[in-house]
């Protein structure tokens, strides 16, 4: 009789949790940075990211509304005693030192613009980062997040995004008023979106207008795009800030859409 050996079983991996610092991560280079505590501004195509002691501290993207803006534009803060600097951790210890907003209000008002804005600055990217060692000029009074927490929010907008509607290219380009048979019902924030939907405006530059943190409005455009009440303006315009995606979810979803408004 031949005794045959089975092996064990192989490890099932779990894809949600990198085996090593750097794989599968959003940005390898961010994770290693953190893995050495670097402190510094590490530069991308779509924005920056402020570390110190390996922890993210300030975010900021051209695409996404800054501190300033989100507070102002809705009376949180006067537009008038807003410290106008470009160094927001300044700005900060400002806001703190003359009582002008409680510490839990700006550390939850800072927390989603740092967000908001990585979410940007992680998005995949035709240029390498690169990162400029050395102490910000004004240590921030809030606290860091740690570069995980970070590319797991950043990591769940994008799946929150595709199940919406899989098609990113409403997140960059210009958008244009579709004008479906049918037009189904919109929420007020959706409605306040489409209203300044006119063929020029992209996505972010309707959330500066509003006021609005930016990833609220891609939630909202896509939305729009799903019901069919708004698409890019031409498949010339600027690239998507995500990359397609390469299942058939798309072409599916258009099909049904279509055929809804036909009816």
């Amino acid at each position: 009789m031949t005794v045959v050996d089975i092996p064990p079983p192989l490890p099932i991996r779990d894809r949600a949790v990198p085996q090593d610092g750097a794989a599968g991560a959003l940005s390898p280079m961010l994770i290693r940075l953190a893995e050495e505590r670097a402190t510094g501004v590490l530069v991308r195509e779509h924005g920056t990211l402020q570390l110190t002691e390996g922890r993210v501290v300030h975010a900021e993207s051209p695409l996404a509304p800054g501190l300033d803006v989100l507070l102002t534009a809705h009376g949180t803060l006067d537009a008038a005693v807003w410290p106008w600097t470009e160094d927001i951790p300044a700005a900060a210890h400002r806001l703190l030192d003359a009582g002008l907003l409680p510490r839990g209000a700006l550390e939850l008002c800072r927390l989603g613009a740092l967000y908001d804005a990585a979410f940007f600055a992680l998005a995949p990217s035709s240029t390498p980062g690169r990162f400029r060692y050395g102490a910000p000029v004004t240590a921030s009074p809030l606290p860091a997040v740690p570069v995980s927490a970070l590319e797991h929010e950043t990591r769940r907008r994008r799946d929150l995004l595709h199940r919406i509607w899989p098609d990113p290219s409403t997140d960059g380009a210009p958008l244009a008023r579709a004008d479906p048979v049918a037009a189904p019902p919109v929420t007020q924030r959706q409605r306040a979106v489409l209203n300044r939907v006119d063929g020029v405006r992209t996505a972010p530059e309707i959330a500066r207008q509003l006021g609005r943190p930016a990833f609220h409005t891609l939630v909202d455009t896509r939305r729009l795009a799903a019901a069919g009440l708004l698409a890019p303006r031409s498949t010339t315009a600027a690239p998507p800030l995500l990359p397609p995606v390469t299942d058939p979810d798309i072409a599916l979803l258009k099909r049904l859409r279509d055929a809804l408004e036909a009816l």
